[in-house]
């Protein structure tokens, strides 16, 4: 098995892979910010449901992904923004509108995270995760 460098694109790549494919749900390994993802995720409509399974090394998240009537995928495209070799932070004024209010951003700040709109609405900038339409 490959060694990851960046799990969080691994995560997003299969939120957006698994849409593409048509397929119900996906499983991925569990941390606290994927987890969290999945969370803001499901809050803005993107995914049916996220669930954690198993206990220590083999917790998992299983997501369950969410379709139009046509059978088209709810996400489209996800962009993941900030990476390990370059980190990308911005201040509560310069978070991205997505898709001019359609798509997401995913923001890391001092209160946890958060969408790009709620964090504008507090005045928190931080680390740009991803932009998810």
């Amino acid at each position: 098995m490959a060694v990851l460098t960046d799990p969080i694109a691994d995560f997003l790549t299969r939120v957006k892979n698994a849409g593409r494919a048509r397929n119900e749900s996906f499983i991925a390994p569990y941390s606290k910010i994927k987890a969290e993802i999945a969370r803001i995720l499901q809050e803005e409509g993107y995914i049916w449901s996220c669930e954690v399974t198993g206990e220590g090394k083999d917790k998992a998240i299983t997501v369950k992904c969410k379709y139009t009537k046509d059978g088209k995928s709810i996400v489209t495209d996800v962009k993941r923004c900030s990476r390990p070799g370059r980190r990308q932070y911005v201040t509560s004024e310069k978070i991205p509108v997505v898709m001019n209010g359609l798509g997401i951003a995913i923001v890391s700040t001092s209160q946890g995270l958060m969408t790009g709109a709620k964090a504008r609405k507090q005045s928190i900038g931080g680390e740009l995760i991803a932009l998810v339409w």
